[in-house]
């Protein structure tokens, strides 16, 4: 039997999901098993990943200096601006897909929609981004131990170091296992992938922790002398950058459906991943640029070699193993993110109801897992990390952009509603993040807009040409609903 309607409310394009059919939490074909706990877990993961472990050393010996740490801080706090607009609509529409589904219910089917079919995209690229990264600390791994890798599957096409032929690379192999590989675990069932991401999430902050309390012992004060090497310009150059790696609360957010208590929980794990993940981030910064001068730092390798520098060599090796698993965290965090998104958009009728399938007993999407995990193991395996990285940014910006618009326009248009959090500093907080949010954009290089402008025109054509009369604000009312409805 086909799903009744929702009654939508506005008309056309910009017709809207009503709040009150889709702020319950009742059974949603998703099983409800993440706790505070784990959730917050999986906020941690998809922050904290490359952006400690290498980009942090590259922005202070390029762009900031020690005011790296400055830096973060700015981004964080620009970052907590949307943290804070997501938390409120985590805490008053649980249910998946983030975003995406906040903007269809407050600004229209048409920009729900367009935020959807973006981060899609972003966060499968993100993944595969992540992939290939792992896969390069992986293959200087097996350099230490004296082991090589046939050329075909040691990455891709056009990636070939000196002294090897062009054309000797075939495929990334290790970046499409891994894809495969987190795939296979987020289709065994929310429960075993969330513990799974949750003992990762506790081996990485023990690391980050057991740099920072090592590292402290080893911080000459001396380095902070020329805290602003490059001006205060430099730092907030700096916090263009390393704004992407505070995020990752946005993917989690898109588990909604699948927390115990997500009215409860949900807005308080997103503020306590963010808090967690920027407390490491500026202890680890103060640590790095005080035990080595900014100039030094290794922007490919910051943490192994200031320790090597210091005579503690093992803990760079450490920190390397470490760099690995760690990063996985964000491979499971942001596929988490994109499956759920594709499959809210599948169960509101906008791609093709195939997608939306749960597993019999796992209760999750494992069609669309399969898919996007194959699409991001493509990616990963043919495309240069670079051409990769030029799919990503500008589709989480501009949902950050829809939710803290959103978040206004919904506070004043339906002040009544029950919210379990609030956005403090109406509007001004949500605007902070439009803006930062925003002048990023304008960082962005005219690769990354050509490439977004080709997916949204594909897009754009798929939901004129299917999704908009295939939605279920597009369908005949059932009698039972009409009978009910006002």
């Amino acid at each position: 039997m086909s799903a009744p309607r929702m009654l939508g409310t506005g008309s056309g394009i910009f017709r809207r999901k009503p709040i009150e059919t889709i702020e319950g939490t009742g059974d949603t074909g998703l099983q409800r098993t993440l706790g505070l706990r784990q959730l917050t877990a999986i906020g941690v993961g998809g922050i904290i990943g490359a952006g400690i472990f290498s980009l942090a050393g590259a922005v202070a010996n390029k762009t900031a200096g020690p005011a790296v740490l400055i830096s973060f801080l700015i981004a964080g706090i620009a970052s907590a601006a949307a943290a804070f607009s997501y938390a409120e609509f985590a805490g008053l529409i649980p249910r998946a897909g983030s975003a995406y589904t906040y903007g269809y219910a407050v600004l229209g089917e048409i920009v729900g929609w367009f935020i959807g079919w973006d981060l899609l995209l972003e966060y499968t690229a993100i993944v595969s981004v992540v992939a290939i990264g792992i896969s390069g600390y992986f293959n200087d791994l097996l350099g230490f131990l004296h082991v090589s890798l046939p050329a075909w599957m040691s990455g891709a096409p056009g990636t070939e170091p000196s002294g090897v032929a062009s054309g000797s690379y075939k495929v990334n192999l290790f970046a499409v296992l891994l894809c495969l590989i987190i795939a296979f675990v987020l289709n065994q069932g929310m429960k075993n992938a969330a513990r799974f991401e949750t003992l990762l999430v506790y081996l990485k902050v023990a690391l980050v922790v057991l740099v920072i309390v090592v590292g402290a012992f080893h911080i000459k004060t001396g380095n902070y002398s020329n805290f602003f090497p490059f001006g205060l310009s430099g730092a907030f150059t700096g916090a263009a950058t390393v704004f992407f790696a505070v995020f990752g609360y946005d993917a989690m957010s898109t588990a909604a459906e699948e927390s115990k208590d997500s009215q409860k929980h949900m807005p308080k794990a997103i503020l306590y991943s963010l808090a967690i993940s920027m407390v490491l981030y500026v202890l680890a910064c103060l640590v790095l640029t005080g035990m080595v001068n900014f100039k030094d730092i290794d922007p490919e390798s910051a943490f192994s070699s200031a320790f090597a520098s210091v005579g503690l060599g093992w803990l760079g090796a450490v920190i390397a193993v470490g760099a690995i698993i760690g990063i996985l965290t964000v491979l499971f965090t942001f596929l988490m993110g994109a499956t759920r998104v594709g499959y809210s958009m599948s169960r509101d009728g906008l791609l093709p109801k195939w997608f939306s399938g749960t597993h019999r007993t796992r209760q999750v999407p494992h069609r669309m897992t399969w898919v996007l995990g194959i699409a991001s193991a493509v990616i990963a395996g043919v495309l240069p990390i670079e051409e990769a990285a030029e799919l990503t940014n500008i589709g989480i910006l501009l949902a950050f952009v829809v939710v803290c618009i959103a978040v206004v326009v919904l506070r004043y248009k339906r002040p009544e509603l029950p919210r379990t959090f609030k956005t403090p500093g109406m509007p001004v907080v949500p605007i902070i993040g439009v803006v930062f949010s925003l002048w990023l954009i304008t960082f962005l290089q005219w690769q990354t807009w050509l490439r977004f402008a080709i997916w949204f025109v594909i897009g754009m054509a798929i939901y004129f040409g299917y999704s908009r009369r295939h939605s279920l604000l597009n369908r005949p009312a059932s009698p039972e609903t009409e009978s009910t409805s006002d």
